[in-house]
């Protein structure tokens, strides 16, 4: 499965190929679906494997999808450790 298969954005998905990314982690593969309709999920898996992406894709993708003309806080990131925190902010 490609991620263009799973429905993410075009920009999303070209930005992602620009990088050399084609080809989604298993722990992708399950979250971006149900994250692309908006449901709130909990994903566990080992560092290293995609964890990050696996939510951030799909909220890029609708927001590119959806836009923001009013400049809303449109998702809200809450993650245990300040450390987690400055590494997700990269």
């Amino acid at each position: 499965m490609t991620f263009k298969q799973m429905n993410i954005s075009e920009p999303v998905c070209r930005a992602l190929l620009e990088k050399n990314y084609s080809t989604p982690t298993l722990i992708q593969e399950q979250a971006i679906p149900e994250a692309l309709t908006g449901r709130d999920l909990l994903g566990l898996a080992q560092t290293g494997t995609g964890k990050t992406a696996a939510y951030t894709l799909p909220l890029l993708s609708r927001l590119v999808a959806e836009g923001n003309p009013d400049n809303h806080i449109r998702a809200v990131i809450m993650v245990p450790t300040r450390e987690l925190a400055q590494q997700i902010d990269m």
